[in-house]
């Protein structure tokens, strides 16, 4: 669904991305609450209204995800699906890179060849526009940093698109209504399917966070982070094949440097999680070993050596 979304922009012109946006908040809300309602999930409310900080996190949250969002739009329906795309590709880099900056975690050597080739990306990208790819760069931070939002304020997904959209909905309602007094809302003017389609910016936007939710639960997170380079591909795909977007040599060049490096960044992901693995079979094989040693009087017992492994192995 994410892959195929850049269909359905277009769909919703003459409205202006502005418009868009301001609907997508407006209906996404509409399409939370009706789950939420149908799910019964409502006791978190209370909580988040207790804590005024993590109340700001959300709101700078929505306010980075309207961002993100309505770039996204504009772009799309300005004929630059394939910079767009781009900007989800690199933004596992991104990601990687504020951690070190931000959080000060230590990377990996060929987590630093990942980030390393990913820089040379964006200066070939450079010179092949001639300007640097401001759309996937401003995409690919804007996403990064609502993802470092979304991980210190630790709200599950549905609930965390609701309050998020709460923000969003008085500024993108009251724009849709001056819209409407000045006679500009196409959501009025342009007939009832161009209204229905406006609407269903809200599903469009809920069904595949609910789905994403979903298998986050059920499927290892490994897998779960492969499966998200198809959205970025799909939409290269669409931009090229679909919507004729230019790719001259130096583009397919960047392209090609910043695939490179999201290889590196998985096969390091996948054989760092293979250790991990084998590591907590071992400490889990010897825990037997280790639990028939006699206990003498006064003698503390062997710590339980396999649940840091144990619990990084859940993790992973």
């Amino acid at each position: 669904m994410w892959g195929l979304v850049p269909l359905f922009w277009p769909l919703l012109k003459p409205a202006d991305a502005i418009e868009i946006l301001a609907h997508r908040m407006v209906w996404s809300l509409a399409v939370v609450a009706v789950a939420l309602l149908a799910l019964r999930r409502w006791s978190w409310i209370r909580a988040l209204l207790s804590e005024p900080r993590k109340l700001g996190m959300i709101t700078v949250a929505a306010t980075v995800i309207t961002v993100n969002w309505g770039l996204y739009i504009w772009a799309v329906n300005a004929g630059q699906v394939v910079e767009a795309s781009l900007g989800y590709f690199i933004n596992p880099l991104v990601t990687i890179a504020m951690g070190v900056l931000l959080l000060k975690e230590r990377l990996r050597p060929a987590q630093w060849a990942a980030v390393g080739i990913g820089f040379a990306a964006v200066l070939v990208l450079t010179v092949g526009y001639g300007r640097p790819p401001w759309i996937s760069l401003i995409l690919a931070f804007s996403f990064a940093v609502y993802g470092l939002i979304k991980k210190k304020t630790n709200i599950g997904g549905l609930e965390s698109l609701a309050a998020e959209t709460a923000v969003q909905f008085l500024p993108a309602l009251g724009y849709l209504l001056w819209l409407g007094s000045q006679g500009s809302a196409t959501f009025v003017t342009g007939g009832a399917g161009h209204a229905a389609l406006l609407a269903t910016t809200g599903v469009v936007t809920a069904a595949p966070l609910v789905c994403f939710g979903a298998a986050a639960i059920r499927v290892p997170l490994s897998t779960l982070g492969l499966l998200q380079y198809l959205a970025p591909m799909f939409q290269f795909l669409l931009g090229v094949v679909y919507f004729h977007e230019a790719m001259p040599a130096e583009r397919w060049a960047g392209f090609s440097l910043v695939w490179l490096a999201l290889t590196v960044l998985t096969w390091d992901a996948l054989r760092t999680a293979r250790r991990t693995r084998a590591e907590a079979v071992r400490l889990a094989a010897a825990a037997p070993d280790a639990a028939s040693v006699p206990v003498v009087a006064d003698v503390p017992a062997p710590a339980d050596v396999t649940a840091p492994a144990r619990r990084e192995a859940a993790a992973g």
